[in-house]
C-alpha cells in the first residue's frame, strides 16, 4: 500500500521539474547532425557537378535597349564581357543596329540561375553602371534592384532638387549610404541602380523612396549608423531597438503670406460673355453694310482726325515753352508804396 502511495507523488513531481514546451514544438525531435558549428546561411557555389540533368532542353533568353551614348563604350568592353560569361556557358550578342544586347543560354549551360543574373548584368551596362561593377552580379551573394523614381514626383523642378539629395554635396550622401549599407548605388536619370546583399538592397530603396517623397536621407544615415554601432553588441540581440533610435517629428512650416493678394471673384454659374471679333463691331456700327470705297474713305477720314490731334498736342507743348512765367510781387514793395500812400 506505501509503494502505491509513492506512486503518484513522483509522477507529480517529475511533471513539476519537466520545463514547458510549445505544443507546436512537442514531437519535434533533436537532429544529431545538425550542431552549432554548421552555418545555415552559407550559400555553396553551384558548380557543373551539381547538375544532375544534364544541358538544358531549351534555348533561354533575354534582352535589353541602350541608350545611343552607350555604345562606343559597350564596343570596347564587349569582348571582356564575352569572356566573362564565356565561364558560366553563356553567349552575348550586340545589335548595334536595333541598339539592344542580348543573352543566351548553351548546351554548356549547367547553372539555371546564371542566365538570370546575365540579364541582371546587362540592364545594368544599359543604365551607365561601369563594366567591372557590373560584372560581380554574376556572384550569387550579389543581387540588384533598379528603382524608378521618375513617377514618384510630378514636378520637374522638385524632382532634380530631390534627386540631388540622394547625391548630396560632392556626393557625401551618396558615399555614407554605399558605407552603411554595403551597397554600389548609382543615380542615372529617372532610376537608381543598387547592387549588394538582400539586407543592404531593402535599407536602400527604403531610403531612396522615402527621399523622393521629401524625407531627407539624413535621417536614414543617422539611424543607420545607430544600428551598425548597437550590431556590435549581441546583449541586445534579442532586445527591441526602438529605445535607442531617434524619432523624428514632422514639423509643419507656416508658409510665407504673398506679397499681393488677389481679390476673390465673385463665383457666377454663367460663363463670361463672349470677345466681339471685329466683324461684329462693324455689324455693331454699321460699317459692315458700306462699300468698300466708302469704308476706306471713313478710315482715312479717322487716320486725319488722329493726325490732327496728335499734330496740335505738339504745338501745345512746344508753344508752353514760349510762356512768359508768372513773377511773384515781393512784399517789401508793397509795404514801401503803403507808407509814401
Amino acid at each position: 500500500m506505501s509503494d502505491t502511495e509513492e506512486r503518484p507523488q513522483e509522477t507529480v513531481e517529475e511533471a513539476t521539474e519537466a520545463p514547458v514546451v510549445n505544443k507546436n514544438k512537442r514531437y519535434r525531435k533533436p537532429k544529431p547532425w545538425d550542431t552549432d558549428d554548421i552555418d545555415h546561411w552559407k550559400v555553396d557555389p553551384f558548380t557543373a557537378e551539381d547538375n544532375v540533368a544534364g544541358s538544358f532542353t531549351e534555348e533561354s533568353s533575354f534582352a535589353t535597349l541602350f541608350p545611343k551614348y552607350r555604345e562606343r563604350y559597350l564596343r570596347e568592353i564587349w569582348p571582356h564581357l564575352t569572356r566573362a560569361l564565356e565561364r558560366y556557358g553563356l553567349t552575348a550578342v550586340l545589335d548595334l543596329v536595333e541598339g539592344s544586347m542580348t543573352v543566351k543560354t548553351t548546351r554548356k549551360t549547367y547553372d539555371p540561375s546564371s542566365i538570370l543574373k546575365a540579364r541582371d548584368l546587362i540592364k545594368l551596362l544599359a543604365r551607365s553602371v561601369p563594366f567591372p561593377q557590373a560584372v560581380k552580379i554574376m556572384d550569387d551573394a550579389v543581387a540588384c534592384d533598379i528603382i524608378k523614381i521618375g513617377n514618384l514626383v510630378r514636378n520637374k523642378e522638385r524632382f532634380v532638387k530631390r534627386r540631388q539629395r540622394i547625391l548630396g554635396p560632392g556626393g557625401q550622401t551618396l558615399k555614407a549610404l554605399e558605407l552603411l549599407t554595403q551597397c554600389y548605388i548609382m543615380v542615372q536619370g529617372n532610376t537608381v541602380a543598387a547592387m549588394g546583399g538582400f539586407k543592404g538592397l531593402k535599407e536602400v530603396r527604403r531610403v531612396i523612396e522615402d527621399c523622393m517623397k521629401n524625407i531627407h536621407p539624413i535621417y536614414h544615415i543617422k539611424e543607420l549608423m545607430i544600428k551598425r554601432e548597437l550590431a556590435k553588441n549581441p546583449a541586445l540581440a534579442t532586445e527591441s531597438w526602438d529605445r535607442f533610435l531617434p524619432q523624428f517629428k514632422k514639423r509643419n512650416v507656416a508658409r510665407r503670406a504673398p506679397k499681393t493678394v488677389k481679390p476673390k471673384k465673385v463665383y457666377t454659374p454663367f460663363p463670361p460673355a463672349p470677345t466681339m471679333s471685329k466683324i461684329d463691331k462693324q455689324l455693331e456700327s454699321g460699317e459692315y453694310f458700306l462699300k468698300a470705297g466708302e469704308r476706306e474713305r471713313k478710315a482715312k477720314e479717322a487716320k486725319a482726325e488722329k493726325r490732327e490731334e496728335r499734330s496740335a498736342e505738339k504745338r501745345r507743348e512746344r508753344e508752353e515753352g514760349f510762356v512768359a512765367p508768372v513773377e511773384e510781387v515781393r512784399e517789401k514793395k508793397r509795404k514801401r508804396v503803403a507808407i509814401a500812400e
